[in-house]
């Protein structure tokens, strides 16, 4: 009989994004609990000290660290697109990854990875004038075998691998999905999760069944490489502790290897 392979998974959260002592302290506690994490560089949130706080606890615990880029929006926090050309948006990456590159080397941290944020992750994964954009500041800015992080299948994908960099798949342990396999819009109900459980069986499914149920109970084919949980979701730390718990308990090791 052959040996069963063993599942190894990314856990992530995004951090660097709170703007009080308590949700400080919540992505804090992330930090200890996850293996990677995004942190925001000043688009949507974050500044030098936040990104020099983060980065300081995630080398701590042996976490590794990717950006958290975004559109210049912090009144929308990134959640909506911006009108930029496409040299303005890459200038405005290049500066942000920048500046977390330079809080990172301050710790003698490497950034591994980039993960685009809010309205700028669906605008990158279309391989439009976005990706055109990041990958522009990604040559300008980070090394090679820098992985970029969108959910799968992206179309942007073919374009990013010939570009030289690896695509990290993601999952949400903490999103409801569409049909079409996006993710639901935050302004509906039951778009975002608080419940331990429900975290728990949706990282399960994607885990172990590569797969997840939609807000209609359509069966989703969705073959992952890390797994998120936002930093600002109601109840973000229980519901990451309960995933690793969960993961563990079924065999899953949770690693941050998926980026090397």
């Amino acid at each position: 009989m052959g040996t069963r392979q063993t599942r190894t998974i990314d856990l992530n959260a995004d951090v660097g994004e709170a703007d009080d002592p308590m949700a400080r302290q919540v992505e804090l506690d992330l930090i200890g609990v996850v293996s990677t994490v995004h942190v925001a560089c000043g688009g949507h949130a974050g500044d030098a000290a936040s990104m020099r706080r983060v980065i300081s606890a995630a080398a701590g615990a042996g976490v590794e660290v990717g950006a958290h880029p975004s559109y210049p929006d912090r009144v929308g926090f990134g959640r909506r697109a911006v009108a930029l050309s496409t040299a303005e948006l890459s200038a405005s990456l290049a500066a942000q990854i920048g500046d977390l590159q330079d809080a990172a080397a301050q710790a003698h941290v490497s950034v591994v990875s980039v993960k685009p944020h809010g309205a700028l992750y669906s605008a990158v994964a279309q391989g439009g004038p976005a990706c055109a954009a990041l990958l522009e500041a990604m040559a300008a800015t980070c090394a090679p075998g820098t992985s970029v992080v969108l959910q799968p299948k992206s179309p942007a994908q073919p374009l990013l691998t010939d570009a030289g960099y690896r695509v990290v798949s993601e999952g949400f342990c903490d999103r409801a999905y569409n049909a079409d396999g996006t993710l639901m819009e935050r302004t509906r109900a039951g778009s975002l999760y608080a419940d331990p459980e429900a975290a728990v069986t949706q990282a399960l499914s994607l885990a172990l069944e590569s797969a997840v149920a939609a807000s209609d109970g359509t069966i989703l084919d969705c073959a992952v490489d890390t797994l998120c949980i936002h930093g600002d979701s109601p109840g973000a730390l229980a519901m990451a502790l309960a995933v690793r718990q969960a993961l563990s308990a079924a065999g899953v090791v949770v690693a941050p290897g998926v980026h090397t």
